[in-house]
């Protein structure tokens, strides 16, 4: 179980672009990790347009939004094209990532939010017990701003 103030697992994993995104090379600003179950579902979609919405908001905060799901390249391309995502989409085939962050389920990838600082250290974890769930844009810029101490 992971906590608070502990090290960010470590991960390379392919983006939508075919790069591979290393969590290490983001080291020196904040990344937020988006695990969601799938590309084009109904909850995901509302979840990640939604930060999409606020993207320049967590720009002024520092923050990099990725998000992680199970899906494919292809299926990452054709859902970043659709929706206008302004952020990386990387797959974790196998869900092992997923696994290390606590974000695995009996039924596959479950929706959760870590806020990994400069450091590499995690500073906000929260992981849904029902994927019908879904921190919104403003839950996570009022959290980041608390941490930040104008919140």
């Amino acid at each position: 179980m992971l906590e608070i103030g502990q090290p960010a697992p470590l991960f390379v994993l392919p983006d939508d672009q075919g790069e591979q995104f290393a969590l290490v090379s983001r080291l020196g600003s904040r990344v937020l990790l988006v695990f969601y179950p799938g590309d084009n579902t109904p909850v995901c979609t509302r979840q990640l347009c939604d930060y999409r919405d606020g993207i320049e908001a967590f720009a002024e905060l520092g923050v990099e939004v990725v998000g992680i799901s199970g899906d494919d390249g292809d299926s990452h391309r054709k859902f970043r094209a659709r929706y206008k995502l302004p952020f990386a989409l990387l797959t974790d085939t196998g869900l092992s990532i997923a696994h290390s962050y606590g974000c695995r389920g009996m039924l596959g990838m479950k929706r959760g939010v870590f806020l990994v600082d400069e450091q590499g250290l995690l500073q906000y974890i929260h992981v849904e017990t029902l994927a019908v769930f879904r921190r919104t844009r403003e839950e996570l810029l009022e959290v980041i701003g608390a941490l930040d101490g104008d919140g």
